[in-house]
């Protein structure tokens, strides 16, 4: 830094790359999202995604392994907030609280019509779908670490391993829900009556 508290050079080039990073990795998720929508998922080709974003295949691949992982990314980028709202979260809240806390701050962040689309893509892919039903796993491991960094006495660490599993649990059960409702209630308000319901049989 100057002393004027102003970025010197390479710091301030470091954040321009930083920033077309950004850009980047913007334009190919919403070139991406566009072809699957008018085109379908199955029918869209990661060259025509590179395309579209005005990129070359090989910069694709520094950004995602495979046109799956675009929407993939999505539901990363969710979990993600998760856990930063969990470490948010007071101290002397009861973990079980904290996360569904978080999830429903999380929640009411969606953008109901681009939660429906993005749904319907992902059910559109028998891989795709099957992909996202294993990242539950790394979510669950995630928001683990997270509470045993939040909560980090270790006697606690089998209780804060279950109120992760239930809690993904939950988050995968509202979305079910949800779908079978067809899609008309807000995602929130089931998380909270799933919450609702294990809490009363803990």
């Amino acid at each position: 830094m100057s002393e004027s508290g102003a970025a010197t050079g390479p710091q301030r080039a470091e954040g321009r790359r930083e920033q077309k990073k950004r850009e980047t990795l913007l334009r190919i998720t919403e070139a991406g999202m566009k072809l699957f929508i008018a085109n379908g998922y199955e029918a869209t080709t990661l060259d025509a995604i590179a395309a579209a974003a005005g990129i070359s295949r090989r910069t694709f691949f520094y950004y995602f392994k495979s046109k799956d992982d675009i929407l993939l990314s999505l539901q990363a980028s969710g979990a993600e907030a998760v856990i930063a709202a969990v470490m948010d979260e007071p101290l002397d809240r009861p973990p079980l609280d904290a996360v569904r806390n978080a999830l429903l701050k999380v929640c009411a962040t969606y953008e109901p019509d681009a939660m429906v689309v993005v749904d319907r893509l992902m059910l559109s892919s028998p891989t795709l779908l099957a992909r996202k039903q294993a990242s539950y796993i790394v979510q669950e491991q995630a928001l683990f670490a997270a509470l045993t960094e939040r909560w980090p006495n270790p006697e606690r660490a089998t209780a804060l391993h279950l109120v992760a599993m239930l809690s993904i649990g939950a988050m995968r059960l509202s979305i079910e829900a949800w779908r079978a409702e067809g899609r008309k209630r807000p995602v929130s308000e089931l998380v909270a009556e799933i919450f609702e319901i294990l809490k009363a049989e803990v």
